[in-house]
């Protein structure tokens, strides 16, 4: 009887296609950030109950998207980034305002944003382009990649959420990064570098006197001396530091950070939840997060490393490092060490839409694990380097 009850669960795990060993990580991420969840919400017990709905949702998602071949995700993309322009123009013309931006389409019954998506199509799309060819690209499909990067960017800067188009514009580069593509301008590699330094000081000038909205300006300000206002733009990040460093090394106790539950510490449940894990759990409790962390990215660039054809390689790879990026950008944004710009950390703070997505990803990197690539794929000239 529990022979044959194991051998159904063998044939029913195999036919989902879900590696293993990245599955397990996730639910340990995902177990650790309920447990950090309901300590941070304890006065509001509905939060955790919400989060655990979210979760339920994002690993169907993720089961679902792990079924999907790759190859067909290569052979819509065109469509998914098109689909993906028109929805952000839709928010731009008809989205709702929340927050003081305008981020989100209305349909009703659900409101939904929809430059959650772009996380996930933008390296779909960028990777296919940049497939087609051998690698490095050449010259024309980078300029294609490029120009779409920077619409798309654009487009969800003026919601305006400069935290999402600069992590969507840290996707597309990812790609463009990972495919070898060569930046040299000139044939002196100092005359490159001094160009290519004057290029990024030109692009901060412009984007400081020009693009940034004032209170854009004010965070990038606030890092830099915090101090200067702390009741107001500089609270959040001196609360957060005050957490962090009370935490100590083995931390204040579960269930026991004063910065949080006395609401010293504003956005505890979403944003600025690390500082709950390190006031309440201490360094230990943070180094466990990490060590976590680094397993599941370790874990997805093996996949990425083994996969089978370049665009798999690329995409599998682009979706590793922005999960890194998310992590990296959160951590220094509630240390101190990067400006506030609303980024969650993955797999503990709430919120769903961004759950979602993260699930979506890793859905697409199980896939990669799972799926062999067809042979009339491989056999075109554009994998033949591989």
């Amino acid at each position: 009887m529990i022979k044959h009850l194991i051998s159904k669960i063998r044939h029913f795990w195999h036919y989902f296609k879900m590696d293993t060993a990245l599955f397990i990580l996730i639910i340990c991420a995902s177990f650790f950030g309920l447990v950090i969840l309901y300590s941070a919400s304890s006065e509001s017990i509905q939060t955790t109950y919400k989060q655990l709905t979210h979760f339920a949702i994002a690993i169907s998602v993720m089961l679902i998207i792990a079924q999907i071949p790759p190859y067909l995700l290569r052979r819509y993309s065109p469509y998914m980034m098109i689909f993906g322009i028109f929805l952000l123009v839709l928010v731009l013309l008809f989205g709702s305002y929340g927050g003081g931006a305008k981020r989100w389409l209305d349909l009703g019954f659900v409101q939904f944003q929809p430059s959650e998506l772009m996380k996930i199509i933008v390296p779909i799309a960028i990777a296919s382009i940049l497939s087609e060819s051998n690698l490095p690209p050449r010259p024309m499909p980078i300029v294609i990649s490029t120009l779409s990067i920077l619409v798309i960017v654009i487009l969800i800067a003026k919601q305006p959420d400069l935290g999402t188009s600069l992590l969507i514009g840290a996707s597309g580069f990812y790609v463009l990064f990972l495919s070898g593509v060569r930046v040299k301008l000139l044939r002196n590699n100092w005359l490159n570098l001094g160009f290519i330094l004057s290029l990024i000081s030109a692009c901060i000038y412009i984007a400081w006197n020009y693009l940034l909205i004032a209170y854009q300006k004010n965070r990038i300000l606030t890092l830099i001396n915090p101090s200067s206002d702390p009741l107001g733009s500089g609270y959040h990040i001196l609360q957060s530091k005050i957490a962090i460093g009370s935490g100590g090394l083995l931390g204040k106790g579960y269930g026991k950070g004063t910065q949080s539950h006395l609401d010293f510490l504003p956005e505890h449940t979403t944003d600025f939840i690390f500082s709950v894990i390190a006031e309440e759990l201490g360094f230990f409790g943070v180094i466990l997060l990490l060590i976590i962390y680094g397993l599941i990215i370790y874990r997805s660039f093996v996949i990425s490393y083994e996969a089978e054809d370049v665009f798999c390689k690329l995409l599998g790879a682009s979706l590793t490092l922005i999960f890194f990026t998310y992590v990296f950008v959160n951590i220094g944004m509630v240390s101190g060490l990067l400006p506030v710009v609303g980024v969650p950390l993955p797999f503990v703070s709430s919120g769903g839409s961004s759950l979602i997505t993260l699930m979506s990803s890793f859905g697409i990197i199980m896939s990669i694990r799972k799926h062999k690539t067809p042979s009339y794929v491989l056999g075109t000239k554009y994998h033949r380097n591989n």
